[in-house]
């Protein structure tokens, strides 16, 4: 009796651990959802366009509205950077994960690791008694990275990163932080700390007008005195730590000596089936070769899908992608998104989109360009076609593996319903049914139709 007794206490006292635990670990996630709910009270849609510009000394920022509804309802900020040749975009890290695409341009992202080891080292060779033999120490840095033009990269949230154009062109990147997540714990607002220059004074220039936050460069805050005792310099540089009179925004021009060590080339590595630790985690992807595309159709176009299945670094911040290019007046078919926000990024070209809501009405009828943003709330079901020039885009998604369910074609609701049950709910005959059924055999994307051609 004593024994069960005492099994019977052990076991409460395990659910209580368990379950509240289990309670306890939701709560942001609840919260989160609760502050959605209250936010995707979605009247209707409009495509955006950036709210502002920041200039800085070698490129620009453009930042879109963060209290747009449709953009607070999918809980997300977003921007655009324009990094001129040879320019840096400073050291930076944020309150929210983010997935960076790069539009175009070229060239290399360092991130800052906390606990990683510093795996690149660079040294030279020096001549002594004639003979080069003897290597003097340069400098050694945690691992940095290539991107090119179609690259997803992905960054965790509070880590330190920096992106550097050495290319011959501009680099341009389009930027959405996920200010819901749940790894972000302070506000909806989306907080950037620099860690060099002076940013506050660009937020000056602009300040009412939009609720992101520029924390400014994070040594300012602090005494000099202390910096140059942290750091065991004379005052002067401490001084230089805190960016004092330095105007040049946060995207600044570097100069000759701007060399470090990193491997030659484009790496493009692939997972080894080996789990990747926090210091080895690969962060891009190239989602724009065709031949990585998953779904494809000689008439219609291709859409190419990033997840956490092919990305591993995706699971931990939640986040997935999908970059679609439209031949002229292809469509994709109407579908919705089971499990995240869609947050869809026009690359070229135009074209029409249609978003229906849960009222059964058309929140969204109308034309979407190039540089403009339209968000579609989880759930509601939305439509492309592309124009005559063709429709390209990249869709940044709300969940690391993010499901769509079609309405029509091979894969769709109606395809895997019973005749009868499509001969009630519509109230069409068998071979009517039979006809929306099994009229379609594409899966996602449709092609230009002769109905189409007839009306041209």
């Amino acid at each position: 009796m004593a024994n069960s007794y005492v099994l019977a206490i052990s076991i409460l006292c395990f659910l209580v651990l368990t379950t509240g635990g289990s309670a306890y670990r939701q709560r942001p996630q609840q919260q989160a959802g609760q502050q959605q709910q209250m936010q995707c009270r979605i009247q209707s849609l409009n495509p955006l366009e950036p709210a502002r510009r920041l200039q800085h000394e070698a490129g620009y920022t453009d930042v879109w509205d963060q209290t747009s509804d449709q953009i607070q309802c999918a809980g997300v900020a977003a921007s655009r950077h324009l990094i001129q040749q040879g320019g840096l975009l400073l050291p930076t890290f944020s309150n929210a994960p983010l997935l960076a695409y790069v539009v175009q341009g070229r060239g290399i992202v360092g991130t800052i690791n906390p606990g990683c080891a510093e795996t690149f080292q660079s040294s030279e060779l020096i001549e002594v008694g004639g003979r080069f033999g003897s290597q003097k120490f340069r400098d050694q840095h945690q691992k940095i990275h290539r991107c090119r033009k179609g690259d997803i990269v992905a960054f965790q949230v509070g880590v330190a990163h920096w992106v550097h154009n050495d290319g011959n062109e501009d680099l341009e990147l389009m930027v959405v932080h996920d200010t819901n997540n749940v790894d972000n714990q302070l506000d909806q607002n989306l907080r950037r700390f620099f860690l060099a220059g002076s940013p506050q004074e660009a937020e000056k220039q602009q300040r009412g007008q939009h609720k992101e936050i520029f924390s400014g460069n994070l040594f300012q805050g602090f005494e000099t005195e202390v910096l140059a005792e942290s750091f065991n310099v004379d005052m002067e540089t401490a001084a230089r730590l805190q960016g004092q009179d330095d105007n040049r925004g946060f995207i600044v021009k570097v100069g000759k000596e701007f060399e470090m060590q990193r491997p030659s080339g484009y790496e493009d590595p692939r997972s080894n089936g080996f789990e990747e630790t926090a210091c080895t985690m690969r962060i891009r992807e190239n989602i724009d070769d065709p031949e990585r595309a998953d779904l494809y159709t000689a008439q219609g176009g291709r859409i190419s899908t990033l997840n956490s299945y092919n990305l591993p670094i995706l699971k931990q911040i939640q986040l997935s992608a999908e970059r679609g290019v439209l031949y002229e007046n292809a469509m994709v078919v109407p579908q919705w998104s089971n499990n995240a926000h869609n947050i869809i990024y026009i690359l070229r070209g135009s074209g029409r989109i249609q978003v229906v809501s849960h009222s059964n009405r058309a929140v969204f009828n109308g034309e979407v360009r190039q540089g403009q943003l339209l968000v579609v709330p989880q759930n509601f079901a939305e439509v492309k076609q592309a124009g005559s020039q063709g429709l390209e885009w990249v869709s940044f998604k709300t969940n690391d593996r993010a499901v769509s369910s079609p309405l029509a074609g091979r894969t769709s609701v109606i395809r895997a319903m019973p005749e009868e049950v499509v001969m009630s709910a519509f109230r069409v005959s068998r071979d009517e049914a039979r006809k929306l059924k099994y009229n379609r055999q594409e899966v996602r994307i449709f092609p230009q139709s002769k109905r189409q051609l007839e009306r041209a």
